[in-house]
């Protein structure tokens, strides 16, 4: 009997996402209707790519798998690119959305992802890798979420300019430039102020020191000078009452 052949089934290589996705919170819901309560499932899903973005995206249905998928599609529309610098953020920076308040700052390498909750689950599938971070209000977890992200949303905005030395400090020794530039007066800046009622009010003060610190010794000099023209000037009209 000829033996049979079987076939070598390789295992299906799987596609790689990607976005990985992470699962914030699932809540049971319910809406008051005419007939009763229709109860309902939100899904609040975090998605990133380890690699600076990341989004949060929330979805309700009648079952758990279908809001996750409404969840993550509304996260990938939501998808923000966080400024990475050596594995950090550039500098901090405090957000509130509602009652939640969130401070995030920057790390050295080594020191890892110190928050938790949301917060913790945004950096990681973000990509930044040493942070510090801390909530200062209520511990929802979907405020919290939308808060960091619309702190790193802010922090993408700004123009972020790092000279060239101390970019070389920073790969030497490993630390992220948090300190910002010190503010320099130009001369525009003070004309200004002289506009102000503040600058008027200066203004007439330094006239009042100068007045006072003259000395009153040129006052009678001048006098004197005056009272010893006077005779003079009335010498001619004596002649020519002669």
């Amino acid at each position: 009997m000829a033996k049979k052949q079987h076939r070598s089934r390789r295992p299906e290589e799987r596609a790689k996402k990607e976005f990985e996705e992470e699962v914030l919170q699932i809540d049971r819901v319910t809406r008051v209707v005419k007939g009763g309560k229709r109860l309902r499932f939100r899904a609040t899903v975090v998605i990133g790519d380890r690699k600076g973005r990341v989004g949060v995206g929330l979805g309700k249905a009648n079952e758990v798998s279908e809001s996750i998928k409404k969840a993550v599609s509304a996260a990938k529309k939501n998808l923000i690119q966080i400024p990475l610098v050596n594995d950090t953020i550039p500098f901090e920076i405090k957000e509130k959305f509602k009652a939640a308040k969130v401070l995030i700052m920057p790390a050295r390498s080594g020191t890892g992802i110190i928050a938790g909750s949301a917060v913790r689950k945004i950096m990681d599938l973000g990509g930044v890798k040493n942070v510090l971070a801390k909530s200062l209000g209520c511990a929802n977890r979907i405020n919290l979420a939308k808060a960091t992200i619309n702190a790193l949303k802010r922090m993408g905005e700004r123009e972020i300019i790092i000279p060239e030395e101390t970019k070389k400090k920073e790969l030497s020794s490993g630390k992220p430039s948090t300190s910002a530039s010190p503010s320099v007066e130009t001369p525009g800046d003070r004309s200004e102020d002289k506009e102000t009622p503040a600058g008027k009010k200066k203004e007439t003060a330094l006239r009042k020191e100068t007045s006072k610190e003259k000395p009153k010794g040129d006052d009678k000099e001048k006098k004197a000078v005056v009272s010893e023209k006077e005779p003079h000037e009335k010498k001619p009209q004596e002649d020519s009452q002669d």
